[in-house]
């Protein structure tokens, strides 16, 4: 039999056969039920609790304490008699663990909770990916995020975000973006731009990042180009090119010359900042629904003690917030004040310093092993890259 079942049974029995247990059971609410039919009962033996039923002040529980509690669930529900009430009276091994059975009713309404949010969060994203909006996206996010403190409480840990151990091994593999090819469209039109008008990097530096790009080989030309800019450098395709020779990615088969090539050639009139913005917008719909599937793997994990869950689902959250708040920097809303210290005289000018976050990752405080797209190895540590110019 499933536990679940079997937990949702056993704290029904143990208030049908004492209705004290309810006094112990003030944290544990009806929807934490999984059956309809057990939400029901549930539900009208806290009613008949609150209206006093003459059942509390008796030494022996009457029979009337069982009928009207079916004949009250009975008119929510369908299905319910007093046979089925006695068959959770014999599921009960012993009333007095009440509070242990009602945690694992909590224990599996959690773990239901957080995958239905989950879901809904990655199906909402997918949609704001196809319309281009991410309004619907992030107002899911902050119910996941209050559902999660919400459970929390509930279960009576402390929120906090703590990385697994090991990553989900039941995360489905992370589909093709949505609209790909106007994505990837947006994303060249953009390199081009900023390959093309020297002044362009200024518009966008400053919180377009690299992992921004759904194509990986975009993002590694973006954080070339960031390079260039950090050093103040000059940037023309010439450069470009050079720059990435440098960085291994023509040796690797990242990027090609005639790539580079064909997405310098592609320039026209635009702006960079709305294109810059157009790619950020895609990063977050698209970094809501990779940190959903991570949350419902997680979820769907029944070893995983609810604590943990909750953690780890703020966890996989994170880069979500983290590319927020820069789109909301792209789009003039308030941002975070920075943590850093004023620079000195004596140390980079403050444009330098925050050019420099185009290829450096936005998450100081994790190990760079972990750290999604870190810089790369410097081209010094590598073999020299000859016959590619």
């Amino acid at each position: 039999m499933n536990p679940l079942l079997s937990a949702e049974q056993a704290v029904l029995g143990s208030v049908l056969l004492d209705p004290g247990q309810l006094s112990h059971l003030d944290w544990l609410a009806p929807d934490h039920f999984y059956r309809p039919v057990h939400r029901a009962l549930f539900a009208a033996l806290r009613k008949l609790r609150d209206d006093g039923h003459p059942a509390l002040a008796e030494e022996s529980v009457p029979l009337s304490w069982v009928t009207d509690a079916v004949a009250e669930a009975s008119t929510h529900v369908r299905g319910l008699t007093a046979v089925y009430a006695h068959t959770l009276i014999s599921a009960c091994p012993r009333p007095a663990h009440a509070p242990v059975y009602g945690r694992m009713v909590l224990e599996g309404a959690i773990h239901r909770s957080i995958t239905e949010h989950a879901i809904r969060l990655h199906q909402t994203a997918r949609a704001d990916a196809l319309q281009g909006e991410v309004k619907g996206t992030l107002h899911y996010t902050d119910v996941l995020t209050g559902v999660l403190s919400d459970l929390a409480q509930r279960w009576g840990t402390e929120p906090r975000p703590v990385a697994p151990a090991t990553p989900p091994a039941t995360a489905p593999a992370t589909p093709p973006p949505v609209r790909a090819d106007q994505v990837a469209e947006d994303e060249r039109f953009l390199l081009a731009i900023l390959a093309e008008q020297p002044k362009a990097m200024d518009e966008v530096v400053g919180w377009l990042r690299p992992g921004d790009f759904a194509d990986p080989a975009h993002g590694q030309l973006y954080r070339c180009l960031g390079a260039l800019h950090h050093r103040g450098e000059p940037i023309d395709r010439i450069t470009l090119l050079w720059e990435a020779q440098r960085r291994g990615l023509l040796a690797d088969n990242t990027l090609s010359s005639d790539q580079l090539t064909a997405i310098c050639d592609d320039v026209g009139p635009g702006s960079a900042e709305w294109l810059g913005e157009l790619v950020i917008r895609s990063s977050v719909t698209r970094t809501a629904a990779t940190s959903a599937r991570a949350i419902r793997a997680l979820a769907e994990n029944d070893a995983l003690a609810p604590g943990q869950l909750i953690n780890h689902a703020l966890h996989a959250l994170g880069p979500l917030d983290e590319v927020r708040t820069r789109w909301q920097a792209a789009n003039g809303r308030p941002a975070p004040p920075p943590t850093a210290p004023t620079p000195s005289p004596n140390g980079p000018p403050p444009a330098q310093a925050h050019a420099a976050l185009a290829r450096s990752t936005p998450r100081p405080v994790s190990p760079p092993s972990a750290r999604p797209g870190s810089a790369p190895t410097p081209a010094a540590a590598r073999p020299p890259s000859r016959g590619h110019i």
